[in-house]
């Protein structure tokens, strides 16, 4: 059985009280590690390590610092088979999405903002004759990292990425549902010769470590990705402090599909979007909206492929679809399949758990499960169920999609499919949601912001923006008199 360890000032340790947490595989329900339960007192010692780094580090050039950041990036993808089978592991998701996708896009935000140290800059304002202003971004300090079980190392690195390049230094919590991969990452950060005290690693249940983490006097900012309610404990917690804080939250998305959208198309993108990682991700369409002319077509159609997914162990390669999370998410999304009945759903597919054989016998399996005649007011659509539970509603024009997209408490992201540009554009422009795809789903570019609106979060990661969070600009006004 694996035993993870802290890292801490360069260095892996055991928590300090000496208490571990079990870790399960979600294909086999078995527990197969230990991840350390994470107390005050290492949260200390990391902020204490992370403080002392500070200095150097921030005084490092950016270059070396983009050197680094580069040398670990290629130390995660010179292992990108075992990282993958220990995402695949943890997670329940399948091998090849995370050894396709997860994996090579930690890669890449890791050499995205090595590049973008190198180009930060500063802003320069003319007065005419009586002098000019020029803006310095700043490191901050120690900054809290906590990344969430579904995405562990991508989000992760989203993260750490560009407070490293900044020149701030990191105490992440990675979540103690999905530790292995972390635990790679702190032995790659140490291959890769990351200064002592520069990346620290706590791992820990969210109301200890977490709580500890977030309410420390020593960190500066703090980035979370999570559920809205622990998004709202943050922020009261950070707000006497005036800590800088950015928010990444639930979702409750719509995939809108107009009836003159590329029909084989979209089909194939909706039950991507519904169904990949069983649908736990914040960025899963999870509320089908159609145009009413298409609907049975589209729903008929929709069906019968998200039928043919291969459902199997996580770690082959031809597994389409795997296991939920964690036994209790497992409940949490069979009490929303239930209650969606109870609102009045009509159950197209799905609709109850896998009892698969053999290894994968004790394994969390639920269906791709898919509704129809739920009023779009209803809790089974507006509330985030963030697993394998859609819904499809048919609509009348562009008016009725855009006010049931709009009738939930989130705004993280849509997806818009239309071949009328003109109605794309307008739907974008008063959709209430941070990202807006049009005639795509999940297509990044890591230079643009990401984030949400509403319930969905502030603050915006990605590109620049995730810079200059990480940054406190201070203006410096030089006079020519």
């Amino acid at each position: 059985m694996l035993r993870f360890t802290n890292l801490i000032d360069g260095r892996h340790v055991a928590p300090a009280a000496g208490r571990y947490l079990d870790v399960h595989e979600p294909a086999t329900g078995a527990d197969y590690g230990q991840v350390p339960d994470s107390d005050a007192a290492d949260v200390e010692a990391a902020v204490a390590a992370a403080t002392r780094a500070f200095p150097a580090w921030s005084a490092t050039p950016a270059n070396e610092r983009a050197s680094l950041l580069l040398r670990l990036a290629d130390r995660i993808e010179q292992q990108l088979d075992r990282f993958a089978a220990a995402e695949s592991r943890d997670t329940g998701k399948p091998v090849t999405l995370a050894r396709t996708v997860d994996i090579p896009r930690a890669v890449s935000n890791l050499r995205f903002f090595a590049a973008a140290a190198t180009q930060f800059a500063s802003e320069s304002h003319g007065m005419e004759d009586a002098g000019f202003n020029y803006t310095l971004r700043q490191p901050l300090g120690p900054v809290a990292c906590i990344s969430p079980w579904n995405l562990p190392l991508y989000l992760l690195s989203w993260k750490i990425a560009p407070a490293l390049a900044a020149g701030n230094t990191v105490v992440a919590k990675p979540s103690e549902i999905t530790p292995h991969t972390g635990w790679l990452l702190a032995e790659a950060a140490v291959e890769a010769g990351l200064p002592p005290g520069v990346l620290n690693i706590v791992h820990g249940a969210g109301g200890d470590c977490g709580a500890n983490l977030v309410a420390h006097p020593g960190i500066k900012a703090i980035s979370f990705t999570g559920s809205t309610r622990t998004g709202a404990a943050i922020a009261a917690v950070a707000a006497p402090q005036f800590k800088k804080v950015s928010l990444e939250l639930g979702g409750k998305n719509p995939f809108i599909v107009f009836a003159d959208a590329d029909f084989d198309r979209v089909v194939d993108t909706a039950v991507r979007a519904a169904f990949s990682n069983q649908g736990q991700i914040c960025l899963c369409g999870s509320r089908i909206l159609v145009e009413r002319s298409i609907y049975a077509k589209f729903r008929d159609a929709f069906v019968a492929q998200a039928r043919k997914l291969r459902i199997g162990d996580p770690a082959l390669p031809a597994t389409e679809y795997g296991a939920i999370v964690s036994q209790a998410h497992f409940d949490k999304v069979l009490a929303c399949i239930e209650l969606a009945k109870s609102e009045g759903g009509a159950l197209l597919l799905g609709g109850a758990l896998i009892r698969m054989q053999g290894r994968l016998e004790g394994g969390w399996y639920i269906a791709p499960t898919v509704f129809e005649n739920l009023g779009p007011a209803c809790r089974s659509n507006t509330e985030e169920i963030f697993g394998p539970v859609v819904s499809l509603m048919p609509f009348d024009g562009a008016d009725e999609a855009l006010a049931i997209a709009n009738a939930v408490p989130y705004g993280l992201a849509a997806s818009v499919w239309t071949s009328d540009l003109v109605t794309a554009h307008r739907i974008a422009a008063r959709i209430e949601a941070g990202i807006v795809w049009i005639n795509c789903w999940m297509l990044r570019d890591l230079r643009t912001p990401f984030g949400g609106m509403k319930q969905s979060g502030v603050g915006r990661e990605g590109g620049m923006e995730a810079m200059r969070f990480f940054t406190e600009p201070r203006n410096v006004c030089v006079s020519l008199a």
